[in-house]
């Protein structure tokens, strides 16, 4: 019952929902999908650890959540259902773009647009609008984010102008007088005030001196907008001017000069995070934008600080005319003075007449205006730096008539002395230049002129004169002479002095262009001049001016009403003005253009101008000059027919309807001339179509869309064609094109081709059309989130290459009309369609997959059976794609859809068999598949799933062919073999490990080079050559270049391509290929301090600049390197590496290093530790093993990882070369390069303890690694094989190193006679003491009895070779001994008799029993030259000796 009674409740539930709420319905749905689809990627988020797109997440599911719960409860009025609706579609939207999903396209209503019931147009139109709004919603989020309030931030949006609210409370510092409190705005990166000061007047008491504003000194900083919060920096600055005595001296009773502007302080915030939001305390800040809803903040009492400049957007109405004035710097001459003088600046501003403008300065907001403003004084300072601002407001009918004036007074502390000071010099400054324009923005350096103090308050004095130094260059004088020059009464001083401007003016430009235009009315012959300029004004100076600018071309259409002189300019101004504001840089101002049109439009008879022109242009679309103007007004036109419409109804209500008919009668008339220039099949039309496309309307009638597809459709997708991806337009063509393909049935198609006609026009028409859709399919013109789109667009696109392919095979398969590059453009750019990124879907979440397959199926069947279908249509001409189609129908196969791969696989067999039925092979088949599958591997290709498909069906296939079942089963197995590798090196190729990096290239490249397939081979090789560069391996890229140098012969043969894959070689040969590896393997070899090698291929190298090429200038450049590295051999010591053997045990590792095991070159001074520790670093979860004893299969079938490392000894194999001594330098390169065998040795013992002789069961167990290279080499390491030795070769191998031992000492003293002697008689002694006999009488013992020979007769050469090196050491230490003679001190040589007597007694015993070693020259040189002895080296320097006279 309990359950019956929740499913009822439930049901009841779904018929209340839908009763009360049937039209939330589907939204309540998208919520639910939405929630779903987020709360997978939520997890993804946690296991990343990604914490703050985490928890932002959290709050938008969170806030789903509680709204679909709100939404559900049925209890919302309709107003805040209406108002939550837009919320969830504005929270979806946003999350889904920050999660990279899919856009979301909706109608006006918020309901998710039906693509089905939607025109393609409007679905372009709607996803513009959509992906718009969501950018916005970005900004929005982002600014919330930044703790600024959403509603707050939306009229942000409404009122892009943004003010800082600054509460004074108190001013705490000791300043003993009066004082003035300026606050500004200061960008400290760009080093200067951003607004106007807000100028708080203290008393010396601590107190505001207007005592009525004590708790209210308020003001906002207004116009900041966008620009100015991406300010990296905003401080708040505070500067303290204090206003009294010159210095603060209380104990001088003198009377002192008061009222001077002192300098005192400076206080400085970092404000950036308050205006960014990002502060939470609000008693720290208000950042509101500047409207009448904050009364608490804002009243008649607040001062306005503004923005020194405009804000970004300037509404209708708002005049301002504010000209802010900086005193910059001075510099001032002592004059007759001991001291730099005290200089103070009044400014002022003067008409023309010399009469002064009252109360026109503003010092600061808060404040009343002055008439005069003076400076700060700084005490005694020659260049005093200011940079006091001072706002200039003059009405506009002065500004022309006005001058700023500067003048200067030395100020004196003593006031006596100040009231005598007169005006020393004066500069000046007009406000309008002689063009009528503004006076420029930025600094100005005046002219300081001096003159009686009386002449310089007479404006006649100096207003002819120049007033800058660059007007003063332009009048021919010099600015920069040391002399003062006479200009009239006045005189040029050597002071300097600096000002800057800023003009923020709604009436006043200082751009001599638009003020022609402003004021037409002055110069009416310039009109026509004006008119053209405008269009080159920049566009920030005229949206400044926008409501001017619009009120003089409307008044110029008025006035010459009867005439239409100037009706196509000032039309052609009007567009100009429109397509700015339609420009994102000045998008704000779409709101004052609406303003102007409702509020402040009035030209009446403006409607019949417009049309008459618009008219003109659409009948004149084809004449050359008009489409690129024609179009900017097609894009115009909706607010060109705002206005008409406006001027209409303002002229409908002055003359009541009056001249109706003929309204609506030039409006028919116009859209007529549309709708003509619509259907012209002129080029010159084409981007006017797209401009005027959306305001056409054709019926859905199959004619209309026959005349739309006969006009227009190869126009357009001819301009697609041509058009560049960055073009704005390229989407609405695109549109266009898939509108008018959408529309066209069965019927268009089959009269497409007959409108056509001739064969050749067919041909083109499809080549174009495959061509333009290859191109759209592969880089597509809309965003990737455009899903809905884009789909549409595939949709489209699907039935049009069908019904293209039903034309191919109807009309260009039989043998007289085929067309192979037809048919060939056709088959790449299905398998373009097929493999395209959007209709991949396994990399899609379930809930897009379901959603795509539900709406749309999988088009990748689709059109991957009607490409299956069309190949076995091709019958007899399927030769003329073999091998070309190979890698586009691998690309196919590829595609990770089962029953695809298993419709698409057979065709390889098919191409196997059509080649082998023409050329009795299939080579070149085998040739591409192998090329074109490494590339598609590389890229990501292939799995495991198709390399078993690929085996499986081919081998099928095969299997059954009388011919192709070996060949064929040889090849699929390869081809499986290859797909292993890559697979294999795919896995690896992003791995951070490049040593797995590098064993996998070699894997295939070995595989490639088994395969002769020297391409791949080569391709491979520069691949390990890049990894090795990255890893400053340059012996190993040294090593790995020259396999390719090795393929290359020393001729004039020709370089086939395969050979030169860099671009970096220039080689027509193969010879001047070789060459130029040869330098750059040498180069390596060099780095990595190889000579050895370096010179065998620079000796290879010499012999063909002398012998072959006669390149002597390359030969003596070669020569000298070789010297170079002759001398580096002998004298720069080199580092010698360890080696290291590792085995990787257990199944946790990759195939191709487990259960291996391999020897490692160490890097330079690297210890066992730190190569362990690197180890380990890249296999975290490896364990070390404590033995060095081979694991058990236990280790190697575990599912872990393990690794064994130690430290081997490499075995020197010396050239033969070396047949003589040499030095010790030259040697110690071989004892660690060029090796190949190593040795792990640790003594063990094998039976019972022996306690008569202790070395009969003693065994060294010496394990040989014999590498399958030489190290170094390709790699820093190589695999290896392991032997396990016996106690008689340990012997043989000891007595082998005492004898080396011997010689090497006997060798040094022979080299060096004034070396001690000590280290020698203790050699000596320790061999021929009676108690030792030569190391060998235990050696005797185990080996040489007939008990050993008997049980071990395969020993017999080895013993043989143990007695001959015993009996070989006999001359060596008679050597010895005999140098040791020589050299002996008297006191010693009692110590060297005893020795002699010892050595005598063992040379007869040796020579008794192993025979006598004569030293015979012929038999040395003959027999002993290279003596090895079971692999064990006898250098021939050992029998050196027996030479020594």
């Amino acid at each position: 019952q309990k359950l019956c009674g929740c499913g009822t409740w439930g049901h009841g539930l779904m018929v209340t929902m839908v009763t009360v709420i049937p039209n939330e319905l589907p939204l309540i749905q998208e919520v639910t999908t939405t929630l779903r689809e987020w709360s997978i990627i939520w997890r993804q988020l946690y296991v990343q650890d990604n914490r703050e797109m985490f928890r932002s997440v959290r709050h938008m599911i969170y806030d789903l959540i509680e709204w679909r719960s709100q939404i559900l409860s049925g209890t919302l009025p309709q107003d805040e259902l209406k108002e939550l609706k837009k919320k969830v579609t504005a929270k979806i939207d946003y999350g889904n773009r920050i999660l990279d999903l899919d856009l979301v396209v909706r109608d006006e209503d918020g309901n998710i647009l039906d693509p089905e019931q939607t025109s393609t147009i409007s679905l372009f139109r709607a996803h513009e609008i959509a992906s718009k709004q969501v950018e916005e919603r970005l900004q929005e989020e982002k600014s919330q984010k930044q703790n600024i309030d959403i509603n707050r931030q939306a009229k942000f949006a409404a009122t892009p102008s943004f003010a800082l609210f600054v509460n004074l409370k108190n001013v705490v510092c000791k300043i003993g007088e009066d004082a003035e409190v300026l606050m500004s705005l200061y960008d400290p990166l760009e080093s200067k005030f951003i607004s106007e000061n807000y100028l708080v007047r203290w008393s010396s008491c601590g107190l505001p001196k207007d005592i009525d504003r004590l708790h209210n000194l308020r003001a906002v900083f207004t116009d900041l907008g966008s620009k100015d919060l991406k300010r990296e920096k905003i401080s708040f600055v505070c500067q303290i001017v204090r206003v009294g005595r010159m210095e603060l001296r209380d104990n001088n009773t003198r009377k002192l000069t008061s009222g001077l502007r002192r300098p005192f302080g400076v206080a400085v915030m970092d404000v950036t995070d308050i205006i960014n939001g990002k502060v939470d305390d609000e008693d720290k800040q208000h950042f509101i934008p500047f409207q009448k809803e904050f009364p608490h903040l804002v009243d008649r009492s607040t001062a306005v600080a503004r923005k020194m400049g405009f804000p970004e957007i300037i509404m209708p109405g708002d005049v301002r005319n504010d000209i802010y004035v900086t005193l910059v710097q001075g510099d001032f001459d002592k004059g007759s003075k001991t001291t730099a003088k005290n200089v103070e600046v009044t400014v002022s501003v003067y008409d023309e007449d010399g009469k002064r403008l009252e109360s026109v300065i503003f010092p600061g907001a808060g404040d009343e205006a002055i008439s005069e403003y003076k400076s700060v004084i700084y005490y005694q300072v020659k260049q005093p730096r200011w940079f006091e601002t001072v706002k200039v407001a003059i009405p506009i009918e002065d500004v022309n008539r006005s001058h700023l004036r500067f003048t200067f007074r030395h100020r004196s502390s003593q006031d006596s002395k100040d009231k005598s000071e007169k005006i020393f010099a004066l500069a000046f400054v007009k406000l309008m230049r002689y063009d009528g324009t503004t006076l420029r923005d930025g600094e100005h350096d005046l002219i300081v002129y001096k003159a009686e103090a009386k002449k310089l308050e007479d404006a006649s004095t100096y207003l002819s004169l120049p007033s800058t130094k660059i007007e003063l260059e332009e009048k021919g004088h010099s600015a920069t002479g040391k002399s003062m020059q006479n200009l009239g009464s006045c005189t040029i001083s050597k002071d300097s002095f600096q000002i800057s401007t800023l003009v923020c003016s709604t009436k006043l430009t200082q751009n001599v262009d638009l003020l022609g235009l402003l004021k037409w009315r002055s110069n009416t012959s310039l009109l026509h001049q004006n008119l053209k300029q405008l269009m080159k004004v920049d566009g920030g100076e005229v949206v400044k001016f926008l409501q001017d600018t619009l009120d003089a071309l409307f008044n110029i259409m008025m006035e010459n009403s009867e005439s239409e002189t100037f009706d196509t300019l000032v039309f052609d101004a009007l567009v100009f003005i429109i397509g700015l504001i339609a420009d994102r840089k000045f998008q704000h101002f779409n709101p004052v253009l609406e303003t102007y049109i409702k509020k402040h439009f009035s030209a009446t008879l403006a409607y019949t101008k417009l049309t008459k022109v618009l008219k003109t242009y659409v009948d004149n679309a084809e004449k050359c000059g008009i489409t690129d103007q024609l179009f900017k007004a097609m894009k115009a036109l909706e607010y060109i027919f705002k206005f008409i419409v406006r001027s209409r109804i303002l002229f409908n209500q002055l003359y009541e309807n009056k001249g109706e008919a003929d309204f609506r009668e030039s409006l028919l008339q116009l859209f007529k001339s549309i709708n003509e220039m619509m259907s012209s099949n002129s080029d010159q039309t084409v981007i006017v179509k797209v401009g005027a496309f959306h305001i056409s309307s054709f019926g859905p009638t199959q004619r209309h869309v026959q005349i739309i597809m006969e006009n227009l459709l190869r126009t357009v997708n001819r301009t697609v064609i041509s058009m560049g991806r960055d073009s704005e337009l390229i989407g609405s063509f695109v549109a266009c094109m898939t509108a008018i393909l959408r529309q066209m049935e069965d019927y268009h198609y089959a009269h497409l081709i007959k409108t056509f006609g001739k064969m050749r026009s067919d041909v083109d028409f499809l080549m174009e059309t495959f061509i333009m859709f290859k191109n759209l399919i592969g880089k597509n013109v809309y965003p990737f989130d455009w899903v809905i789109m884009n789909m549409m667009q595939n949709k489209v696109f699907l039935r049009a290459i069908n019904q293209y392919a039903d034309m191919l095979n109807k009309k260009f398969l039989d043998q007289t009309n085929f067309e192979l590059q037809l048919w060939n453009n056709y088959f790449h750019l299905a398998v373009a369609f097929l493999t395209q990124e959007s209709l991949q879907l396994e990399n899609f979440s379930s809930a897009k997959r379901a959603k795509i397959l539900n709406k749309y199926g999988d088009m990748r069947r689709q059109i991957g059976f009607e490409i299956r279908d069309m190949w076995y249509n091709l019958g007899q001409h399927k030769i003329k794609f073999i091998p070309e189609m190979v890698g586009p129908i691998l690309e196919m196969t590829l595609i990770p859809e089962t029953e695809l791969r298993k419709a698409t696989i057979p065709i390889f067999f098919d191409m196997m068999q059509c080649e082998f039925h023409s050329t009795r092979s299939f080579q070149r088949f085998e040739n591409e598949i192998i090329t074109k599958l490494d590339h598609e591997v590389e890229g990501g290709r292939g799995d495991e799933q198709y390399k078993v498909l690929f085996d499986k069906i081919l081998l099928e296939h095969c299997r059954k062919h009388k011919y192709l079942a070996k060949s064929g089963e040889t090849f699929v197995k390869l081809v499986v073999r290859l797909m292993e590798r890559l697979l294999d090196y795919r896995t690896i190729m992003h791995d951070e490990n490049k040593e797995n990096r590098m064993s996998c290239t070699v894997n295939v490249l070995n595989f490639y080079k088994e395969i002769e397939r020297e391409e791949m081979y080569i391709r491979y090789l520069y691949k390990l050559c890049d990894l090795h560069k990255e890893c400053d391996n340059y012996t190993e890229a040294a090593y790995t270049l020259l396999l390719h140098a090795k393929l290359l012969k020393w001729s004039e043969e020709a370089c086939a391509a395969h050979l030169t894959q860099r671009d970096g070689y220039q080689a027509a040969t193969q010879g001047q290929l070789k060459d130029q590896l040869y330098q750059e393997i040498i180069h390596y070899f060099d780095k990595g301090k190889m000579w050895e090698e370096a010179i065998a291929l620079g000796k290879e190298l010499a012999e063909q600049y002398e012998n072959e090429m006669f390149d002597y200038e390359q030969l003596s450049e070669l020569l000298r390197k070789q010297a170079q590295f002759y001398e580096n051999i002998v004298k720069v010591i080199r580092p010698k590496p360890d080696y290291f053997a590792v085995g990787y045990y257990g199944q946790g590792f990759p195939t191709f290093i487990r259960n291996k095991v391999f020897i490692y070159r160490g890097k330079e001074y690297e210890r066992r530790e730190d190569f362990e520790a690197r180890l380990l670093t890249q296999f975290p979860n490896a364990e070390k093993m404590k033995t060095t004893s081979p694991p058990g299969d236990d280790i190697k079938t575990s599912s872990g990882q393990y690794i064994q490392c130690f430290t081997v000894k490499p075995k020197l194999d010396l050239p033969s070369k070396f047949h003589r001594p040499v030095s010790e330098q030259i040697v110690s390169f071989y004892r660690v390069n060029e090796v190949q065998r190593f040795e792990y040795s640790r003594p063990v013992r094998k039976g019972e303890k022996n306690p008569d002789n202790e070395f009969a069961n003693m065994w060294i167990e010496r394990t040989i690694y014999v590498t399958a290279y030489k190290l170094p080499g390709i790699l820093r390491w190589f695999e290896v094989k392991s032997v396990e030795i016996s106690p008689l070769e340990n012997a043989i191998e000891t007595m082998q190193l005492t004898n080396d031992k011997i010689n090497n000492m006997v060798q040094q003293h022979l080299n060096d006679p004034n070396l001690p002697i000590n280290p020698l008689s203790m050699l000596l002694n320790g061999i021929v003491d009676p108690a030792v006999m030569g190391g060998f009488a235990n050696y005797e013992k185990a080996f040489f009895t007939e008990k050993y020979m008997h049980e071990h007769p395969e020993d017999h050469d080895k013993i043989e070779k143990l007695k001959d090196l015993i009996a070989w050491q006999i001359p060596f230490l008679a050597e010895g001994i005999r140098i040791h003679g020589e050299k002996v001190t008297e006191a010693l040589r009692p110590f060297h008799e005893r020795m002699e007597a010892c050595f005598r007694q063992l040379k007869d015993k040796v020579e008794k029993q192993y025979g006598v070693r004569a030293r015979k020259p012929q038999l040395l040189l003959h027999e002993f030259r290279r003596t090895e002895i079971h692999g064990f080296l006898i250098p021939a320097t050992y029998f050196q000796l027996l030479f020594h006279p």
